[in-house]
């Protein structure tokens, strides 16, 4: 019998419960509570990684394999580093471990994020008006890949959080458009809802392999949803 791969998490470790404390809402202990007991989140922290979104663009770049040494890639929403850190890697862009740089990963924000070996990292809203054009200007020519994995803060409001992740994927992928090589790739993070499906089929027009895929390190609980676009359709002359 074949053996089947092994995961990126090895065991599930057992539960650990928090107490609510004083001053601390219910709700706070909860989320505490999920994160002390995800593996992938105990999993990162033992492998120095970034965060547990990590181990979804590595699940995202297992399936449609775009992070190639030399690669040009921008990180949209890049804080706090996990998924710079992943590209990083892949695309080689980290001399530090005695290997030549061939990869340029450039990283956006609006908070600050620890410096990162192998990205550079910019400060600043990419949804405002010079936003786009400060990630032009730090990149210099074409990019190979563009990711975004921005979120806006949850309101709570499930229809408004959705209507505001579509914006930002909208605006990452107009951006992608513009920056990509005819080969490139564009990765957005969306939330499933009513507005999903115009986005897909915008990318459509632009794009000729378009995927919708939740990674294994997505929570199962969670309407997150990833859109893959690879491939620009040539214009008419």
């Amino acid at each position: 019998m074949a053996r089947s791969k092994k995961p990126y998490v090895d065991a599930r470790p057992l539960t650990e419960k928090v107490k609510t404390a004083k001053g601390r809402k219910a709700s706070s202990t909860k989320w505490l509570q999920r994160q002390l007991n995800d593996p992938y989140v105990q999993e990162a922290q033992r492998v120095g990684l970034r965060g547990r979104a990590a181990f979804k663009l590595r699940q995202i770049d297992d399936k449609f394999h775009f992070l190639k040494p030399g690669a040009r890639i921008v990180d949209l929403g890049a804080a706090p580093g996990g998924w710079s850190q992943v590209a990083a890697e892949r695309v080689k862009s980290d001399s530090s471990k005695g290997r030549a740089k061939t990869g340029t990963v450039i990283g956006l924000d609006i908070k600050d994020i620890e410096p990162l070996v192998g990205a550079t990292f910019l400060k600043g809203d990419f949804m405002s008006e010079e936003g786009p054009a400060v990630v032009r200007a730090a990149l210099g020519g074409q990019a190979n890949v563009v990711l975004s994995d921005m979120a806006p803060d949850a309101t709570g409001h499930s229809l408004t959080d959705h209507l505001r992740i579509i914006a930002m994927a909208e605006a990452a992928v107009e951006f992608a458009v513009e920056v990509l090589v005819p080969n490139g790739t564009v990765v957005v993070k969306v939330l499933q809802g009513a507005d999903e499906p115009a986005l897909f089929d915008t990318m459509r027009r632009s794009f000729i392999n378009i995927r919708r895929f939740k990674p294994g390190a997505s929570r199962g609980d969670s309407a997150e949803l990833y859109l893959i676009g690879q491939v620009l359709r040539q214009s008419s002359p």
